[in-house]
C-alpha cells in the first residue's frame, strides 16, 4: 500500500489545481448534468431511497460522501464510523491492489447498503489510452465487482476527472454513467484531519459531492467531524443514486453539481 499511496501522491501533484478545472479551461470540453436537473428530468418515477430510508431531495438538503480508490486497510474503520452514524457513501473502487486485494470490503460495503461504482482498474488517464484500453478498465471493475457482489456498477469516476466526450461514448456502451464532484478536501496533500474537515465543510452545500480518498492516512479520522457538522447544519447523507431520484444516472451523462 506505500507504494500505491506514493504513485496516488504523484498523480495527485499533477492534479493539484483542480482536476475540475480541466472541463472548464477550453481544453477538454464536455457537458454536464446537476442532480437538481436529473430529478426534474426524473419527476414522476416512483424511486425508492434505500435501506438508509425515503429521502426526497427535492424538499431535504442532501449531499453525497464519495471515497475514490479503495478499499485499503483503511475501509473496516470507515465503514464502521459510516454504519455507527447510519451514512451511506459511495464509492468509487480502483481494481488492482485494491478490489482484488480485499474482495471483503467489497462484499462488506454491499452488504451495508453503499453505492459501488467504477474507478477502473490501473487508474489510467483515460483520455490518453486507446479505445481497447478503456473499455478494460471498465469492464474488469464492473466484472470484479459483479462477482462479488451480483450487482453491476453504473456509475463511474474518471481518474483525475479527465474525461471528454469520447470517454462518454465508451462509458455508454458499458453501461456507465460519470460522476465528478464540485467538493474536494485535497486530502492527498495532507494528513491533517483538522484541515480535510475543515476544507469539506466550508465548501459543501446543497446537492455537493464530496470527494474523499480513504487510502490516504489523514481522511478516516476526518470524516465522523465532517458528518457530524453537516448534519448540525441540516444536511442529509445520501447516496449518489439517491441525490438524483427520482431521476435515474443514464449511461454517457456526466453529473456534476
Amino acid at each position: 500500500m506505500t507504494k500505491t499511496r506514493r504513485g496516488f501522491r504523484a498523480v495527485a501533484a499533477l492534479a493539484a489545481a483542480g482536476a475540475l478545472s480541466l472541463g472548464l479551461s477550453g481544453c477538454t470540453k464536455f457537458d454536464t448534468t446537476s442532480p437538481s436537473s436529473a430529478r426534474k428530468a426524473g419527476a414522476g418515477d416512483a424511486r425508492s431511497a434505500g435501506r438508509f430510508g425515503t429521502v426526497d431531495c427535492r424538499k431535504v438538503k442532501c449531499v453525497a460522501l464519495t471515497f475514490d480508490a479503495g478499499p485499503s486497510e483503511n475501509s473496516p474503520r470507515l465503514l464502521d464510523i459510516l454504519k455507527d452514524k447510519k451514512v451511506p457513501a459511495t464509492f468509487f473502487l480502483l481494481g488492482k491492489n485494491h478490489i482484488a486485494a480485499h474482495p471483503e470490503l467489497v462484499e462488506r460495503m454491499a452488504r451495508e447498503g453503499h453505492e459501488l461504482a467504477n474507478h477502473t482498474w490501473d487508474h489510467k488517464i483515460l483520455t490518453k489510452i486507446d479505445d481497447a484500453q478503456v473499455r478494460a478498465e471498465f469492464k474488469r471493475v464492473d466484472d470484479a465487482v459483479e462477482k462479488l457482489t451480483g450487482k453491476r456498477p453504473t456509475l463511474m469516476r474518471p481518474p483525475q476527472g479527465r474525461t471528454n466526450d469520447h470517454i462518454s461514448k465508451l462509458a455508454k456502451e458499458e453501461g456507465l454513467a460519470q460522476v465528478l464532484w464540485d467538493v474536494t478536501t485535497k486530502d492527498y496533500t495532507t494528513t491533517d484531519s483538522a484541515l480535510i474537515q475543515k476544507r469539506a465543510v466550508e465548501a459543501t452545500k446543497r446537492d455537493s459531492i464530496i470527494l474523499l480518498h480513504d487510502i490516504y492516512k489523514g481522511t478516516v479520522p476526518a470524516v465522523p467531524g465532517i458528518i457530524d457538522t453537516l448534519k448540525q447544519k441540516g444536511y442529509v447523507f445520501v447516496t449518489v443514486p439517491q441525490l438524483l431520484a427520482p431521476g435515474k444516472a443514464e449511461p454517457g451523462k456526466i453529473y456534476r453539481p
